[in-house]
């Protein structure tokens, strides 16, 4: 079995433990690279079929090509999409865009406020409509205790803290100090009433790790990944005005390996082009704590 195998094979199994325990299951889908793969391995998991509602928490500043990425893939695969969106502060204007608050304020509102009501059901949300190929105001307010994140360990210093099953509190609050211990596949799975469980099935995946499944399995991603032209590409993806490109000549999934592979990228962070990163002192983990994807 290659390292990739055995990742892989992780993976469905944390997937599948996270359906048979958890009935108000569904997944985030940042339209990125990382839970693009896990798409990919839920519709493995589950023989071509998601049996759970992908999640995407739209700010509406979004770099357009991921929308378009976003609906076509939905339309292609059959997917149960719901998106929401912290529809006040966006038609209050409070928004960093806007220039009523920062940044980290802004990714409070549109982020972590919007994905707390969206799983809650106290806020609005939409679904694809397959026969209309549209989306409508979806009825169902259930709320989602179980949320299957692609977060990685090694992508930033917070997501390390984390375990394959992660709990929040009732108000979808992260204590650091109180994460399961996880031996030997052994994963804890009950927990007290009110508790939401962030799933992490890429836990132990690294960047490299995921283009090369990438390329193995031919996975179609956003083509943001790759060379525009002159010489920049996105490594990570975020709102338009608080993401920028990174200086790489890559065209290609095996570009983009060889890049990793050979350390040409050894010197810039991954989120390097990730604003709201900077602001939060280099990391995430003051989002994270408080909800943040």
């Amino acid at each position: 079995m290659s390292h990739l195998d055995a990742l892989e094979q992780t993976s469905v199994h944390v997937l599948r433990e996270a359906y048979a325990n958890f009935k108000q299951l569904c997944m985030l889908w940042s339209i990125g690279k990382d839970s693009t793969v896990l798409l990919w391995l839920a519709r493995k998991a589950f023989f071509g079929h998601v049996p759970f509602p992908l999640v995407h928490i739209d700010t509406s500043y979004k770099i357009p090509e991921m929308i378009a990425y976003r609906d076509r893939l939905v339309a292609e695969w059959g997917l149960h999409l719901i998106y929401g969106q912290h529809q006040e502060a966006l038609t209050q204007g409070r928004t960093f865009p806007a220039g009523a608050v920062d940044r980290l304020t802004c990714c409070g509102l549109l982020k972590t406020d919007a994905l707390r009501r969206t799983l809650d059901g106290t806020g609005p949300r939409f679904r694809f409509n397959h026969a209309l190929g549209a989306y409508e105001l979806d009825p169902n307010r259930a709320a989602y205790t179980g949320v299957i994140v692609g977060a990685r360990a090694d992508e930033e210093g917070s997501r390390s803290k984390e375990r394959y099953f992660s709990p929040r509190d009732t108000r979808h609050q992260w204590d650091v100090s109180e994460q399961p211990p996880e031996f030997w596949n052994q994963y804890k799975t009950e927990f007290a009433p009110g508790t939401h469980v962030r799933i992490h099935p890429l836990l132990d995946w690294t960047e490299l790790n995921v283009w090369q499944y990438i390329q193995r399995e031919e996975i179609p991603v956003v083509p943001l990944y790759f060379d525009r032209g002159d010489g920049t590409r996105y490594r990570s993806l975020g709102c338009a005005p608080c993401t920028s490109p990174i200086r790489s000549t890559a065209r290609t999934v095996a570009d983009i390996v060889q890049e990793l592979e050979t350390g040409a990228l050894k010197n810039i962070a991954e989120r390097s082009g990730r604003a709201q990163d900077a602001a939060d002192g280099g990391g995430l983990e003051s989002l994270r704590r408080g909800g943040y994807m």
